[in-house]
């Protein structure tokens, strides 16, 4: 075994109890607990050219367990501010219906600027990240998030309220 295997062994055996519990005080939930330390371990080991002592790498897990709780949290959060622009199931999948609402997407996408209506389209039809868009468009990745943020407040409304929650994607007619 190298050094850094004794190291995940030790940490594991000795601290991975503490480590489920730090984490358990975060999500509220032990299987979540158990998901969120086995992510920070790998998140942590992935760089194990750095980790020599169970001490230090357990600070470095505790860190990487916060982060990646934090993030997430994040992502949930974000997805509750987009979910209800999701089709359910049971909506409208006449062909009707679909060219209904992709005029309405064209014609809301038409509502924003030039440099946020390429955003939208290269993130959500081209499905690139942010940083592909940045480096396309000669951007920051900060421009891009702020242009998407802006565009998905100013899209909410005209494709929300019309006749329900629309698919960008299944509108814009992308089938992955």
């Amino acid at each position: 075994m190298s050094d850094w295997e004794h190291v995940l062994d030790d940490l594991v055996r000795v601290r991975g109890q503490a480590l489920v519990r730090h984490a358990y005080l975060l999500t509220g939930d032990v299987a979540a607990a158990e998901d969120l330390v086995q992510d920070a371990i790998v998140a942590t080991f992935a760089r194990r050219s750095r980790l020599r002592d169970v001490a230090a790498v357990e600070g470095y897990v505790r860190r990487a367990i916060l982060t990646t709780y934090i993030d997430g949290y994040r992502r949930l959060r974000r997805w509750r501010d987009v979910r209800h622009l999701l089709v359910r199931e049971g909506s409208d999948s006449s062909p009707e219906g679909a060219v209904s609402d992709r005029a309405d997407v064209v014609a809301a996408l038409g509502t924003l600027a030039p440099r946020v209506r390429a955003c939208v389209v290269l993130r959500f039809y081209e499905d690139m990240t942010v940083s592909d868009i940045a480096e396309q468009l000669g951007l920051s990745d900060g421009a891009v998030k702020r242009y998407l943020s802006d565009a998905m407040k100013a899209l909410e409304q005209p494709l929300s309220l019309r006749r329900g929650p629309v698919e960008i994607d299944r509108v814009l007619g992308r089938t992955t």
